[in-house]
């Protein structure tokens, strides 16, 4: 049986280490700031939970599991929250190409609060 747990812990940790290169390749690769916070971020947090599986199947004792579970948590907290706070850094600096998008509900919201969208001209 600790065979098995084994050989399916090293089978996660390359599937993991696999959807992070995955998560890596889109940063270089994807044109825009929006498609690569959306190649980055998916995979990288599946690449990470995978990878917490394999090590917590490999080693097996509560204290790694513990952290294990912990690192998850963390990671599926902070990833959606850094990926939106980041795009919308991005929005404001006049980093996206507004003729990208297909619906722009954060233009009308900002609108509403009174702040003025700056163009990429501005950023010249």
């Amino acid at each position: 049986m600790n065979g098995f747990l084994d050989l399916l812990g090293a089978i996660l940790l390359l599937i993991g280490s696999l959807l992070c290169l995955g998560a890596a390749v889109t940063l270089v690769r994807f044109p825009d700031l929006l498609s690569k916070l959306h190649g980055i971020t998916k995979p990288q947090v599946l690449g990470i939970i995978v990878i917490a599986l394999g090590i917590a199947l490999s080693l097996r004792t509560w204290y790694v599991v513990g952290i294990c579970v912990l690192i998850v948590f963390m990671q599926l907290f902070t990833a959606p929250v850094a990926g939106t706070m980041v795009s919308r850094s991005a929005y404001r600096a006049g980093l996206i190409d507004s003729d990208t998008l297909v619906v722009d509900e954060l233009a009308e919201d900002l609108a509403d609060s009174g702040f003025a969208q700056r163009t990429s001209d501005d950023n010249q």
